[in-house]
């Protein structure tokens, strides 16, 4: 079984056109070679037909008939069967009023009453005017306003038609008003030529190539003859053609708007526009019509066109069928720079069938049917990189090409330019050197000749009128300080001859120094004689200059960097300095007291968070925890200020209500301005009673058996906020077991929760409380949740 059609180079299916124009290449050649042996014998057998239908009898009888006749009429029997298909061809019109008659009379049966008298006496009224409007166009074949006169007077009028116009198509797309009846005289004048590309009812006819039907020329908005005596009437635009070719158009104007039309009206609206079409054949333009007359080119003139042209140009014939319709084009003339896709010479493309020399036209590219396109509307047709195929022992090899398609008299030429490769590649070759501002250059050592492309000479900075500057001068117009760089990259180059490189600085004659890059290599005869020398410039000053502002750039952030690491540093100690360590020795009877610090994972965040427990001279003990706003330095340095001075008023034995006050005061003159929060506790061992009061700062919480909470809230406002504050405060009783945990907000704090959240957090973590209270701290600081990277300050008692 034969598998499916493949393509022998890549091996890959063809598409069902592939197969189609395969399948009509094969069988073209087939047909050639049997046409002149049935040409005759087709003629006679047509004759024969035509007599069976006419005589009525047996194809025999018609074959006696036909031998019969051609002996008396002493031709022979091919020369009468010719005679006698031309005769039938002749009787054509006859066909068309029978047509016409039918459909006239379904028309207007209902004008001549129900009666079997009326429609006959309307069948035979309508055949009277169908008759006469075919004999005055026969008549006038030569007036086209003679032929509008007949049609609208026998023909149109009884249908309704109140004017009509005969439009003749021009070469280059205008319509001229060859004829027309029913209109004005001026508006007859002022309507006789339309240029090209003004759209109108007719252009609408003549472009779609079918007949074009508006109920209302008014909601259509098109112009046309006639719109102001017809404002709302019907129009009808059909195409006058013969063999396949537009000469131009038939409009037909209603004064009221059309209903729709049985479609035996339709067909014989067409064949009116085919009588028109013979008219319109050889329809000259009178002058001072609008346009000069265009004298139509003959064949041998067109085929001298097409010879002096430098692209592969065809001149095509149309190839009309049987019928008379337009079957194909015969490739009249090939011209003397015709390049065939397939590669096929001159003499096997011309003299052949447009479709058998290219199968392949009727598939994706459509050039078969633009070129039908021109040769019927007259309009040219141009497009760029389309795909030509030709098919060549069922082979399709395409090319890529520019068209270009226009009708010339009763001829079509079409012209392709197949995309040159090489063309494309060097023009993307120098958009390329342009955007990498790169110049080449190819110097010959033994005839002293230089090639220098156009970006060379701008990168020199010279006019492409003077001498390229050879390799042995290039370090005259260099940096002098480059000097030993171009002396090493000759050396290797010219003695070594080996490939070679080198970065200078060009300087140009407008006093520009620009950054380059020459890469060159020597080419060598079959005697390894240097001959030439080939190579390259790169403009690489923005390159390098990127590089000076990068290095420069690194410089000052390392800079910073360890300015910025120093300062860190330096805080680091000071803060480790300052604060009290972790394990405080404070002993006092029945507590225990424990204390962590934690500082910020970021060293640049390093903050002003703080804590002290201390036993008094009193025998109470301090305990107090603080946050210093901001980060760095200063507020390393206010918290110590803000630390030393608690510490200092503590000894006067005040309340801690008190000490926050005068701490307020110092925040507030001694600091800078800074702002702090505190909690500051007195805790009275021998009472075990807690006195404390805060400064805008979280409160303390409280560990009891299973349940811990904050401390009732006091009233406090943040330090240094203003001069003169005071703080309440509050006394909590504490039991044996019970733990009291002083913190900063660095344990707690998150920045998609609110404080509250964060502190019921806490609360579920710190019960129930460990054995140790080491461990308490410890297991709070593991667990905390908090992402602000901010210092975070412990202090926590525990009852005995």
């Amino acid at each position: 079984m034969d598998g499916p059609a493949v393509d022998l180079r890549g091996m890959t299916p063809l598409s069902p056109v592939g197969r189609l124009a395969a399948t009509v290449d094969r069988l073209s050649r087939e047909v050639r070679a049997a046409q002149a042996e049935a040409e005759g014998r087709a003629l006679v057998e047509l004759a024969k037909g035509i007599l069976v239908a006419r005589l009525g009898c047996g194809p025999a009888q018609a074959a006696r008939q036909l031998a019969e006749l051609a002996e008396q009429s002493r031709v022979t029997p091919l020369e009468f069967a010719v005679d006698v298909i031309n005769q039938a061809a002749r009787d054509r019109v006859s066909e068309v009023t029978d047509a016409f008659l039918a459909a006239t009379t379904a028309v207007r049966s209902s004008d001549a009453g129900d009666g079997a008298d009326a429609g006959e006496a309307g069948a035979g009224s309508a055949a009277v005017r169908l008759r006469a409007a075919e004999c005055g166009a026969l008549a006038a074949a030569d007036d086209t306003q003679a032929v509008a006169d007949a049609l609208l007077e026998q023909a149109l009028r009884p249908l309704g038609a109140a004017a009509v116009a005969i439009w003749a198509a021009g070469y280059d797309g205008s319509l001229t008003l060859a004829g027309s009846a029913g209109f004005s005289a001026a508006e007859a004048t002022r309507w006789h030529y339309v240029p090209p590309d003004v759209t109108t009812v007719a252009r609408c006819g003549l472009a779609e190539r079918a007949g074009q039907w508006f109920a209302s020329l008014g909601e259509t908005g098109l112009p046309s003859v006639g719109r102001h005596q017809y404002p709302d009437g019907g129009r009808v635009a059909v195409p006058a053609g013969t063999g396949g070719r537009i000469h131009g158009v038939l409009e037909i104007v209603w004064p009221v708007p059309l209903a729709p039309q049985p479609p035996q009206v339709v067909r014989q609206v067409e064949a009116l526009a085919e009588l028109c079409a013979h008219t319109l054949e050889s329809y000259v333009p009178p002058h001072g019509a609008g346009q000069e007359p265009r004298i139509m080119p003959d064949a041998v003139e067109l085929m001298d066109l097409a010879d002096g042209l430098y692209d592969p140009a065809l001149v095509l014939v149309p190839h009309l069928d049987a019928a008379g319709h337009l079957a194909d084009f015969r490739i009249q003339h090939v011209n003397k720079s015709f390049l065939d896709p397939a590669g096929r010479p001159r003499a096997v493309v011309g003299g052949a069938l447009l479709l058998e020399a290219y199968p392949m036209a009727a598939g994706d590219s459509e050039l078969f049917q633009n070129v039908e396109r021109v040769y019927a509307t007259g309009e040219p047709f141009r497009a760029r990189r389309i795909n030509l195929t030709a098919l060549v022992d069922q082979v399709p090899l395409s090319a890529v090409a520019d068209i270009s398609i226009s009708r010339h008299g009763n001829a079509v030429l079409l012209i392709w330019r197949i995309e040159d490769e090489t063309a494309r590649l060097a023009s993307l070759l120098q958009h390329a050197q342009r955007l990498g501002r790169i110049g080449g250059f190819e110097e010959n050592l033994l005839t002293g000749e230089i090639t220098w492309n156009g970006q060379l000479f701008d990168l020199y900075g010279r006019p492409q009128t003077s001498t390229p500057v050879p390799l042995e001068e290039l370090t005259s117009h260099a940096h002098p300080d480059d000097a030993v760089t171009i002396g090493r990259f000759l050396r290797t180059l010219l003695h070594h001859r080996r490939p070679a490189s080198a970065a200078f600085r060009l300087q140009r004659p407008d006093g520009v120094t620009r950054h380059v890059r020459l890469v060159a290599e020597p080419v060598l005869d079959t005697d390894d004689r240097l001959l030439v020398v080939r190579g390259a410039y790169q403009d690489i000053s923005a390159q390098h200059w990127t590089e000076v502002a990068l290095a420069a750039t690194r410089d000052q952030l390392a800079h910073t960097e360890q300015q910025a690491i120093e300062r860190a540093r330096l805080t680091l100690q000071l803060q480790h300095a300052i604060m009290p360590p972790a394990q405080t020795p404070l002993r006092v009877p029945d507590l225990q007291v424990a204390v962590r610090y934690r500082p910020a994972e970021t060293e640049q965040l390093v903050g002003g968070d703080w804590y002290d427990a201390v036993r008094l001279p009193n025998g109470l003990v301090l305990l107090c925890v603080g946050d210093v706003s901001g980060h760095g330095i200063e507020a390393a340095t206010s918290m110590v200020v803000l630390r030393n001075a608690l510490r200092g008023l503590a000894v006067t034995g005040a309340g801690p209500g008190q000490l926050l006050s005068w701490l307020n005061i110092v925040a507030h003159h001694l600091t800078g301005g800074v702002t702090a929060t505190a909690v500051c506790g007195l805790y009275d061992p021998a009472r075990r009673t807690l006195r404390w009061a805060r400064a805008g700062h979280l409160p303390p919480v409280l560990v009891r058996g299973a349940q811990a909470g904050p401390l009732p809230l006091v009233k406090g406002m943040l330090l240094g906020a203003v001069a003169e504050a005071s703080y309440e405060e509050d006394e909590v009783q504490l039991a044996a077991e019970d733990t009291l945990l002083m913190y900063t907000d660095g344990l707690i704090e998150r920045r998609d929760r609110s404080v509250e959240e964060s502190l019921a957090q806490l609360l579920s973590t710190v019960r129930p409380a460990p054995d140790s209270l080491d461990q308490h701290l410890d297991r709070l600081l593991t667990y905390s949740r908090s992402d602000t990277d901010d210092d975070t300050c412990l202090v926590g008692i525990r009852v005995g």
